[in-house]
């Protein structure tokens, strides 16, 4: 008996080891040119998402700017997730060989005539002094921009802006400051070349075929490139003038330099983007904080209400007489609210229903998070795991609204399951809806498609309505306490 535990243990242990990576998150191999077998690549691809500012509220397409854009461009599938979140990926010009290095490679020429309009041009202005960002994608993650604070700190962005700005009194806004070259009052200057470092992790030692990539890095950069098609990444910075009078071109350049890093392994490679962005730091000191001001207050009341019942419990033992026994003072007092059904009944159970909901939703995705199964790598996995969960546990939402009604002593029970289904989503949906039409109208990628407003209405009505209308019946049959007979 004792062998077999631990041929089953070993068993286990052995599908645990070979099962490490999550589903969906399996590793890329990649190989030179020369050497690409069945189970390696060659081609790296960059991939594009939506662009974002802190200054403004509405994500853009990259394909809203006029930027380079790949010939073949292809959309790859997203869940519901990064719909909702507004992520729009899709392919780039910029493609790259392992392990080959490249220098000033030209990806695109963008020429802008006065005559023809400029409003392309002038929208670049406009999301360059708002501060947008790009946001690209090498081999599932971040290209990331690392550089450092004034006290020598560094910080690692998933994104690179757009340009930035030199106002008319000089002050240097954004990115500006990493180099004194933009000093030009009054100044827009564009990030047309980007310098790239991807970083790999060689599998000699390891019991696959190939490198695997464990970083990618840039540092934007801006260069006045001058002729149509050798170029030179060096010279003055790229301005973007206020008024345009002639024509004006713009010329996208890149360099891509790779390095071998054995000591970061593909597993980990996530972490230096997570230790370097100060926002994903645990503030300890505010927990703890908040933590004693709780206990402190909860303290007080729990020696007022002691104090009270103290008193109270004094002087009924002090009681001889039996007329005195039935008179009622102190905490004995509030019997007669205790047992009384709320005036807004229907109201109360309907959201401690919807509560329930939203309760067992959130500790379900937490507990899956925590678990490793929503990595930030899955792109949209929080956001549909939890709209797939609370669609699923309607049933608890009927049940709870459904028992708590009748409790109260209520009867109208269709009008409690009807408002159980749809008044807490209706109102929410309804907000987004109304949001959904201004990001249309405004042609932010935050806007979501009609297909996608459908297929969230069917799960609504096909699922979650029913569901809930199950849970609501199982409520009703259930009999009432000896509690609610007091009401």
């Amino acid at each position: 008996m004792e062998r077999c535990l631990r041929l089953l243990l070993l068993l286990l242990g052995s599908g645990l080891g070979s099962a490490f990576y999550l589903p969906g998150l399996a590793p890329v191999s990649f190989c030179e040119e020369q050497k690409v077998k069945d189970n390696c690549k060659s081609q790296i691809e960059l991939l594009v998402n939506r662009l974002d500012s802190a200054e403004s509220v509405l994500p853009y397409e990259y394909d809203a700017f006029d930027f380079c854009k790949d010939e073949n461009e292809r959309h790859p599938s997203e869940n519901l997730g990064q719909v909702l979140f507004g992520e729009r990926i899709a392919s780039s010009p910029y493609k790259f060989t392992f392990n080959k290095n490249e220098t000033c490679q030209k990806v695109c020429q963008k020429t802008y005539d006065p005559k023809s309009g400029v409003s392309a041009l002038d929208f670049i202005k406009k999301g360059i002094q708002l501060n947008y960002q790009h946001h690209w994608i090498i081999d599932n993650m971040p290209v990331t921009w690392c550089y450092y604070f004034e006290d020598g700190q560094k910080y690692c962005s998933p994104g690179f802006p757009v340009g930035c700005t030199i106002t008319a009194d000089g002050r240097v806004k954004d990115a500006c400051v990493i180099n004194s070259e933009f000093n030009k009052k009054d100044t827009i200057y564009l990030f047309n070349h980007v310098d790239i470092i991807i970083t790999y992790h060689s599998g000699k030692d390891e019991n696959w075929d190939g490198a695997r990539l464990v970083a990618a890095r840039l540092e934007p950069k801006s260069y006045k490139h001058t002729g149509d098609k050798a170029i030179k990444c060096e010279g003055p910075p790229m301005e973007i003038p206020k008024d345009l009078t002639s024509k004006f071109q713009i010329t996208y350049s890149y360099s891509v330099i790779f390095q071998e890093n054995d000591t970061i392994k593909w597993a980990s490679r996530w972490d230096y983007i997570l230790e370097s962005m100060q926002h994903t730091n645990i503030q300890w000191f505010s927990i703890m904080n908040s933590l004693v001001i709780v206990l402190f207050l909860s303290g007080m009341v729990a020696m007022i209400m002691l104090r009270t019942l103290h008193k109270d419990i004094a002087r009924y033992n002090q009681i001889d007489s039996s007329e005195d026994a039935q008179e009622e003072f102190g905490w004995k007092l509030v019997h007669g609210d205790i047992f009384r059904p709320p005036m807004k009944g229907m109201l109360l159970s309907v959201f401690l229903g919807q509560g329930t909901q939203i309760f067992i939703m959130t500790f379900i995705t937490l507990f899956l998070a925590c678990l490793g199964f929503l990595s930030p790598a899955n792109r949209g996995a929080l956001m549909t795991c939890a709209v797939v969960l609370w669609v699923l546990l309607g049933t608890p939402a009927g049940y709870v609204s459904a028992r708590m009604y009748k409790t109260f002593g209520g009867e109208r029970w269709k009008s409690n399951v009807l408002l159980t289904a749809l008044l807490c989503p209706g109102i929410i949906f309804a907000d987004f809806f109304v949001m959904n039409v201004i990001l249309l109208a405004k042609g932010s990628s935050a806007a979501i498609p009609f297909g996608t407003l459908v297929a969230i209405l069917a799960m609504w009505f096909g699922i979650s309505v029913p569901l809930t209308f199950l849970g609501a019946y199982f409520g009703f049959k259930e009999r009432v306490s000896s509690v609610a007979h007091n009401f």
